[in-house]
């Protein structure tokens, strides 16, 4: 067990914002349905949970600015599979994606989580979105409403 996994997720009363990169669908589907069960699990109300699709994900940073800057999110959680080629283009956009979200969640004070599939090849992605490695979609829902959480309890002085 880490640190991480004494915090409990708690989603009552939250408004979360889901980007999904349409690009390998079958993976960012099962990524989807991960996020949208540990909202639910973790005691969201499914009306307060929007999905948005996305072209790829590359675009889910500019989206997630986008939905930050609403102010009707209290989260952003971004949802995608990158899966290394014969160049080094997934490198370019890991690392755009995964810089801009944590930009824009400093700058909103607010959680863009990174819920980004980032692997070799396609069984690698098959694995980590529901098969033996678990679910990203999942893991970044929980992130994302804990930190939610902790940011609240930094605001309120409620630190232990």
């Amino acid at each position: 067990m880490t640190a991480s996994d004494t915090i409990a997720a708690d989603a009552s009363g939250l408004r979360i914002a889901v980007l999904v990169s349409r690009y390998h669908v079958a993976i960012t589907e099962a990524l989807e349905e991960g996020a949208r069960n540990a909202f639910t699990s973790a005691g969201g109300a499914p009306g307060d949970l929007e999905i948005f699709d996305c072209p790829g994900a590359f675009e889910l940073a500019g989206l997630a600015s986008v939905a930050m800057e609403t102010g009707r999110f209290d989260a952003v959680v971004c949802l995608g599979c990158v899966i290394r080629g014969e160049t080094s283009h997934d490198e370019w956009i890991n690392s755009a994606v995964a810089n801009e979200l944590a930009a824009i969640s400093s700058r909103h004070g607010r959680p863009a989580a990174f819920g980004v599939i980032t692997c070799n090849d396609m069984d690698q992605a098959r694995s980590r979105s529901g098969g033996d490695r678990g679910n990203k979609g999942v893991e970044s829902m929980n992130a994302a409403i804990v930190a939610v959480r902790v940011a609240v309890a930094i605001r309120d002085g409620a630190g232990s």
